[in-house]
């Protein structure tokens, strides 16, 4: 009897620990940076667009962006908080997703959109006047949902939502 808790044991904690393996393996493969999704808005002429998106607040999460991510859902997303409000320059180094970039004001309203930017460019993309954030949602959101300049975003970053 002995013998068989033993075996059994043996063989439990052999399985955990490759369990734990697989469970550690996963998460190192996870892209890193910004994990906390939260609900932003977008009203529209259309309607109300909502995302779930990563916020980028460190230096760190800003300068990696969604670097080496092969793929980005629709509805998804990052937001880039600048805080102050200031120009911003972005780039699609190591991007491999083309991307719309959508620069927005402290006030909530859209600035600019560069749609469908070009994976993997270090060509500089610029807000083109003072933004406090910058939304990166998969290309052909823009147009695919009628976001426009002037468009209002709903998140905490803008006092709303």
């Amino acid at each position: 009897m002995d013998f068989n808790r033993s075996a059994a044991w043996c063989f439990a904690r052999s399985w955990l620990a490759a369990v734990l393996v697989i469970a550690g393996l996963t998460v190192a493969s996870a892209p890193v940076g910004a994990a906390n999704f939260q609900p932003l808005e977008i009203v529209t002429k259309n309607g109300v667009q909502v995302f779930s998106v990563e916020i980028a607040t460190t230096e760190e999460e800003k300068q990696t962006g969604l670097m080496y991510r092969k793929e980005l859902a629709d509805g998804k997303g990052m937001l880039f908080d600048f805080n102050p409000e200031q120009e911003v320059s972005m780039w699609m180094k190591n991007t491999y997703v083309s991307l719309d970039m959508i620069f927005i004001r402290a006030d909530g309203r859209i600035l600019r959109i560069a749609e469908n930017t070009e994976p993997m460019s270090t060509k500089i993309i610029s807000s083109k006047g003072p933004a406090r954030a910058v939304l990166e949602v998969v290309a052909g959101t823009a147009q695919k949902y009628g976001i426009r300049p002037g468009d209002r975003v709903g998140h905490p970053l803008f006092g709303s939502k």
